[in-house]
């Protein structure tokens, strides 16, 4: 349990409060495309059924992806766990340049390339990384947690 308290520990600084709203408001609409279908998304079955039978993924990691863009989203917005949240971002993202973007830096604007770039990948391993090593900050769950627990 103390391994756990440990990955909640964060300061009083603004500079997680920006990353992690940054993230999970950039994130939270990209989840619900996958879960419920929202946003021109393709719910939860069209996106497994890309996930397991285009990319080729294992179905765990495939569902892993889906609920960290969702429930991780949300958990970054309230500042809840954050640390931990912004591991799997950041695996997650990690893995798309290594699948998928990797052959293209720029995004693919005006639709003359074969597939898109990397450059937004970068942002959000940026503001994870901020995430990962100094917590959630100011106005988190995390803090919040923390404080009672330490009186």
């Amino acid at each position: 349990m103390e391994k756990f308290f440990r990955l909640l520990q964060t300061d009083d600084h603004v500079s997680g409060l920006i990353c992690r709203l940054t993230l999970g408001i950039v994130m939270l609409p990209h989840g619900l495309q996958l879960l419920p279908g929202w946003f021109g998304g393709y719910g939860f079955e069209g996106s497994m059924a890309y996930f397991t039978q285009t990319k080729g993924m294992p179905w765990i990691l495939g569902f892993l992806v889906i609920m960290i863009q969702v429930f991780g989203s949300a958990a970054l917005l309230l500042g809840f766990a954050g640390r931990l949240i912004a591991f799997g971002m950041l695996v997650i993202f990690a893995g798309m340049v290594l699948s998928t973007h990797a052959h293209h830096f720029f995004m693919n604007w005006h639709g003359d390339q074969q597939g898109e770039g990397f450059e937004y990948h970068i942002l959000a391993m940026g503001l994870s990384l901020v995430v990962l090593l100094k917590g959630s900050g100011k106005y988190s769950a995390d803090r919040l947690l923390m404080r009672r627990r330490c009186g």
